[in-house]
């Protein structure tokens, strides 16, 4: 329970916790960050951590005159760990497979992998690309394709353009449009916002695949 009203805070207060994280550890707040993305994308039992927001509030705050962050730095990192992250997580589902998943798991969910695996075979390759923009997929598509064992050429093609069209589109546009009056006045909607966009892909591709059994 502690953990969800704090994750819940973080969502909301994204920006004051960043805010603070600057000030406490000023350069150190970019190792902090790369290691968010990279467990974010790597590490399959932690799909709950910030993605989409974290990026553009990190870009937001880049732009704030006086910031010790560069966003040109800031990209190239958050790139760089969005790529290892996604390599990561490939290479654990290509070890580990699905022995991992079990029906009582509490953090490695079947209905994830399932979920995911349907998503996976409906768009092939490209998945891996799609997958950057849905959070909870985004987490778990690499690992499926370890466990699918994708060509490993293959795979990284589409894993350094999503990083980089994923990074380059939340990052910068927190730092070109995340100081802008209403942004600023209402960031906690914003990032809300940007987490229910997020979510429509996945929610579509469940409805759609629930029509299809009840049919």
């Amino acid at each position: 329970m502690e953990l969800i009203t704090y994750l819940i805070d973080l969502v909301l207060h994204l920006d004051e916790h960043l805010n603070t994280l600057v000030t406490n550890y000023q350069a150190w707040t970019y190792l902090i960050l790369f290691a968010v993305i990279f467990m974010e994308t790597g590490l399959v039992v932690t799909p709950f951590l910030p993605g989409d927001s974290l990026l553009f509030a990190a870009g937001a705050l880049a732009a704030l005159e006086g910031s010790p962050l560069n966003v040109g730095l800031l990209w190239a990192l958050l790139f760089v760990a969005a790529v290892l992250g996604d390599t990561a997580n490939y290479s654990i589902g290509k070890y580990i497979g699905p022995r991992a998943f079990t029906a009582n798991s509490k953090l490695l969910k079947k209905e994830y992998l399932d979920r995911t695996h349907a998503f996976y075979q409906k768009h092939g390759g490209i998945t891996i690309f799609l997958a950057r923009f849905i959070p909870i997929i985004r987490t778990f598509a690499p690992f499926v394709a370890g466990i699918g064992e994708m060509r490993y050429g293959y795979f990284i093609g589409y894993n350094l353009l999503g990083a980089l069209v994923w990074t380059l589109l939340f990052t910068f546009g927190g730092y070109f449009f995340g100081n802008l009056p209403f942004v600023r006045d209402h960031f906690s909607l914003v990032v809300i916002a940007i987490i229910v966009i997020s979510f429509i892909p996945a929610v579509s591709e469940a409805y759609k695949g629930w029509r299809e059994r009840k049919k």
